[in-house]
């Protein structure tokens, strides 16, 4: 039985910057925003002045300031990558609440580009000069920076499971595969990148070690990505020549902030932001039809799954490793490339916002987004975004229009 606010909101609408991924021009994070604003308010015919509520990652007051509106509700939420799935929650729950009926979420971060003009690329960072107790503590036990964090996941999960690190390769394969379906895609061709197109299991394994087991093929790219999406209430989204994908479920919970106080390496709380979003949904793991999973590592992504109810503990690299999750298969996983292959500027859940919509909207193979083959049948997707050291986790079960 669904919960309250099923069905209360929708994504209407979703939208890039105009260049993303290794840009040869650099770009600021702000620009990547405004820009991806603009393409939605285009898209979808909805006013910038009509934009009510502003959730983004730190930006929404500058945001506001930068689009000339004055908002009813500010939310600038900020727990990494997952930031964007409680954005969605927050909106949806604003609008039931009937504070709003139009939300912007957006994203901009020059992850690429911050390294040629200066700068820090992610949003929510603390000051210069401000490093937490828990990260001094951290640093000491060799947990200084993200690779060496999901290393230790990574090495726990092959150890209780008895995997090896050729099983989560499978995931790196398989999300290529789909990259080289989508032109905007970073590694969608050689022509693109020098080392884009498809690529081996055995290629994975060969690639350059980062922190063992992680090769770099088994660790997402770092890129420029801007990304926004509106949503709205039923009454606004009837009004639009855009399809609305509808919000059926949204959960969010945390496991810890420091990885030292991570309870276990080899699950996370996306078990408990996925039960929620399930229950409000009145769906489970077994209706849907498609899956969106953060995937800053390989190891994440198969960890996800397991803790969506896809599969099984241990099992989650199957997926990807008998054909399911591939182009063609049965069950799609990441069907814009990923992190791994797609886009990933260091808080890669707005990507996860603006395939899904793409997908369930029947709009992920126009020759721009994505070519022949990467367009799905699903018309159920679970979406669900991790943030900091497999810390945060925000789910969200979203379902085509009927």
């Amino acid at each position: 039985m669904p919960g309250t606010l099923y069905k209360s909101a929708a994504i209407v609408g979703a939208a890039e910057a105009n260049q993303i991924g290794f840009l040869d021009e650099p770009a600021t994070s702000l620009q990547l925003h405004i820009e991806a604003i603009k393409n939605v308010s285009e898209q979808t015919g909805i006013p910038i002045s009509s934009i009510e509520g502003v959730f983004s990652t730190g930006w929404s007051t500058e945001l506001c300031e930068h689009l000339g509106i004055t908002p009813k509700y500010i939310d600038t939420t900020a727990v990494g990558g997952c930031s964007f799935e409680l954005h969605v929650h927050h909106a949806m729950a604003a609008i039931h609440a009937g504070i709003i009926d139009v939300a912007l979420i957006s994203h901009g971060e020059n992850g690429h580009s911050a390294n040629k003009i200066g700068g820090r690329s992610l949003n929510y960072a603390r000051g210069a000069g401000d490093a937490s107790p828990s990260h001094e503590m951290s640093t000491a036990y060799g947990l200084a920076a993200a690779p060496n964090h999901y290393a230790h996941a990574m090495v726990r999960h092959m150890h209780r499971y008895g995997n090896t690190r050729e099983d989560y390769a499978h995931i790196a394969k398989v999300s290529r595969d789909w990259a080289t379906l989508n032109p905007r895609a970073a590694m969608y061709s050689k022509e693109k990148h020098p080392f884009g197109g498809p690529i081996t299991v055995e290629q994975v394994e060969d690639s350059r070690l980062i922190t063992w087991p992680l090769t770099i093929l088994h660790c997402c790219m770092v890129t420029d990505h801007g990304g926004a999406v509106l949503v709205c209430s039923p009454k606004v989204a009837a009004s639009l020549n855009t399809k609305p994908v509808w919000i059926a479920g949204a959960g969010e919970s945390m496991g810890h902030g420091n990885m030292l106080e991570m309870e276990d390496f080899t699950k996370t709380s996306a078990r408990f932001s996925a039960e929620a979003a399930y229950t409000m949904a009145g769906l489970g793991p077994k209706d849907m039809e498609m899956a969106l999973v953060y995937d800053s590592f390989t190891i994440t992504a198969a960890i996800t799954v397991e803790m969506l109810g896809l599969a099984a503990p241990g099992e989650g690299h199957l997926l990807w490793k008998d054909g399911r999750a591939a182009p063609g298969g049965s069950f799609p996983i990441n069907t814009n490339g990923g992190g791994l292959s797609f886009n990933h500027s260091g808080m890669y859940g707005m990507p996860l916002l603006i395939e899904a919509y793409r997908q369930l909207s029947g709009t992920a193979e126009d020759g721009i987004h994505g070519d022949p083959r990467k367009q799905t049948s699903a018309r159920t997707c679970v979406v669900n975004g991790t943030g900091g050291s497999l810390s945060t986790t925000g789910t969200l079960v979203l379902v085509a229009d009927d």
